[in-house]
């Protein structure tokens, strides 16, 4: 049977761009959407260590905005590896394939001692991919302590992920990094990201090992936009 657990700091982990009061941030102009997700731990989770990194995968969806022409739907992600198109240098010369791109992994810091579920803060970067192919970069930081959680973030420029070595289609030389910009019209470079989520697990014991909780899954609301 799946657990919630309601406090601490892996509360914070996943509060990216999320909020229960989307219309905070919707005036003028802001959106609110459903987020449904799994975050996953690495390389260990939230337990007696004070440290833990963090990616994350989820659906925005039943967004509603004040913008015009701004998407119902779209997906988000912390940590994740993508693949895109990149020249690549071969033997033969310089040709467009294909390769992976790590981005960012978040980070946590939790109170110990007792378990780093308790209590701490994270921060991180997050890529929401709407369906017309276009993206929006969130960087953000938590806080918290027992089951309150501050989130404070912003729509920034761009994003920077890694080359996975041997990851290039066809085998050869790709740049060692590729650039993520937010370019969607109806969020801008500045506007505000906030709130608080909700997770569950089936495995709340883990809190209590070194390894951690090794996944959780997410609901939430996403607010994001401009109070200017």
């Amino acid at each position: 049977m799946r657990r919630p657990v309601l406090s601490g700091t892996v509360i914070a982990v996943l509060a990216l761009a999320t909020t229960v009061a989307p219309v905070a941030v919707a005036e003028p102009g802001g959106s609110g959407c459903q987020l449904d997700g799994t975050a996953a731990f690495t390389p260990n989770g939230p337990g007696n260590l004070g440290t833990f990194g963090y990616s994350l995968t989820g659906t925005l969806s039943n967004c509603n905005s004040s913008r015009a022409g701004a998407p119902a739907d779209g997906t988000m992600a912390v940590g994740k590896v993508v693949t895109e198109s990149v020249p690549i240098t071969t033997s033969t010369g310089v040709v467009q394939g294909t390769a992976q791109y790590q981005e960012p992994l978040a980070s946590g810091t939790g109170a110990i001692p007792v378990n780093s579920c308790g209590a701490g803060s994270t921060s991180g970067t997050g890529v929401v991919t709407w369906p017309d192919g276009t993206a929006t970069v969130v960087d953000y930081t938590t806080n918290d302590a027992g089951p309150a959680v501050s989130l404070q973030g912003s729509v920034v420029a761009a994003a920077t992920a890694t080359l996975v070595p041997g990851s290039e289609q066809p085998a050869g030389n790709a740049p060692s990094t590729y650039t993520i910009t937010t370019n969607n019209p109806t969020t801008l470079v500045g506007d505000g990201v906030q709130g608080a989520i909700a997770f569950s697990t089936d495995a709340p014991d883990a809190c209590t090992t070194d390894a951690g909780l090794a996944a959780v899954t997410v609901t939430g609301a996403v607010g994001l936009g401009s109070t200017q």
